[in-house]
């Protein structure tokens, strides 16, 4: 069986998504230099935090954080594109995994009842195949010994890329475009809403004014990376 391996990792060698490097057989997705390297916030264990300043006199979300600053040509860019572009949902495994770890150890996020993802519109998955935060939130949901809860949340209009847009024209693009179906399974919940990169803020804003018409309902954030 060893020997198998070892042939299978001559011709499909294990590398790194970072630096492109042979993995050790210790190391999963990128190699130990690499993941030393990684820009991490220490949001979990802040409070009035860079994400939570995000939403200051917008939305009442009672925790937010994520793992990583966002720069770009930087590796986390680089971790993500892999995820979304080269279909390496490990990535969000790792991740999830990684940030699952770190909010365990913080004292502010101990009333999470369930976890939500942000979603793609049916169109815009089905192109995919998947949505990105898919991986990252089973392994949130398997760490926190939470449910994970997709379709509750849905969007119902396409939009172009928010990639380009400025503040305005985000907050504009995204507005009325989340529906919530059965309202009362999350009623008098604490939700954790999650995505992958947060930076303006205005799609997770427009998801909260969705999931706030429900009844009794708490909101926190968490994201993979946050842009500087």
């Amino acid at each position: 069986m060893k020997l198998l391996k070892d042939v299978f990792a001559v011709f499909y060698p294990n590398l790194c998504l970072c630096c492109n490097e042979h993995l050790l057989n210790n190391e999963t997705v990128i190699c130990i230099s690499c993941r030393h390297d990684l820009p991490k916030t220490h949001f979990s264990f802040e409070t009035n935090n860079l994400a939570e300043k995000t939403f200051f006199g917008r939305i009442k979300i009672e925790e937010a954080t994520a793992l990583f600053y966002f720069f770009k040509k930087g590796k986390i860019q680089q971790l993500i594109h892999q995820l979304k572009y080269q279909k390496q949902q490990q990535v969000g495994t790792f991740i999830g995994n990684w940030l699952g770890d770190e909010i365990i150890d913080s004292d502010r996020f101990k009333t999470i009842d369930c976890i939500i993802p942000v979603p793609l519109h049916k169109k815009k998955q089905q192109q995919r195949g998947f949505n990105q935060v898919t991986t990252f939130g089973q392994s949130l949901s398997k760490k926190l010994n939470i449910p994970y809860l997709e379709n509750i949340l849905v969007k119902i209009s396409s939009t172009k890329t928010q990639t380009k847009k400025v503040r305005l024209d985000r907050w504009k693009n995204v507005q009325e475009l989340f529906y919530v179906y059965n309202k009362t399974t999350l009623e008098n919940k604490h939700i954790l809403l999650i995505d992958d990169i947060l930076t303006t803020g205005a799609t997770l804003e427009a998801c909260c004014n969705a999931l706030n018409k429900t009844k009794n309902l708490k909101i926190s954030i968490a994201c993979m990376a946050y842009t500087k």
